[in-house]
């Protein structure tokens, strides 16, 4: 009797190790990343472009402003890069002469 009371966490241990997935087993549990990028909210209006990026995470994200436009003559321009730190909203703005074709921002670490 003794000896079944010593095997039992034993058995009842291997029991659920066996009844793992496979992957359980295998592979080390994966880190979640942390949560990254501004929220960036872009508006054209004619020929005119506004973003307002806000971050609410810890890091400071780079954002930049790039504008395609409609005219193949008209310049498409890529803005400069601007800090938007915990927290912080930014405002990023640019234009074409004449119609834009699209708008978007892009974000990097900083």
């Amino acid at each position: 009797m003794r000896l079944f009371r010593s095997l039992a966490p034993v058995t009842a241990a291997a029991a659920l190790v066996l009844c793992l997935p496979y992957e359980a087993l295998s592979h080390p549990r994966a880190e979640r990343p942390e949560p990254f990028g501004a929220e960036c909210r872009t508006v054209v209006r004619g020929s005119h472009v506004v973003a307002y990026c806000h971050n609410p995470y810890a890091e400071t994200d780079r954002v930049r402003l790039h504008i395609e436009c409609d005219r193949w003559w008209d310049l498409d321009t890529d803005g400069a890069p601007a800090d938007a730190g915990p927290a912080v909203t930014v405002r990023l703005s640019g234009r074409c002469w004449k119609e834009v074709r699209s708008a978007w921002v892009s974000h990097q670490k900083g």
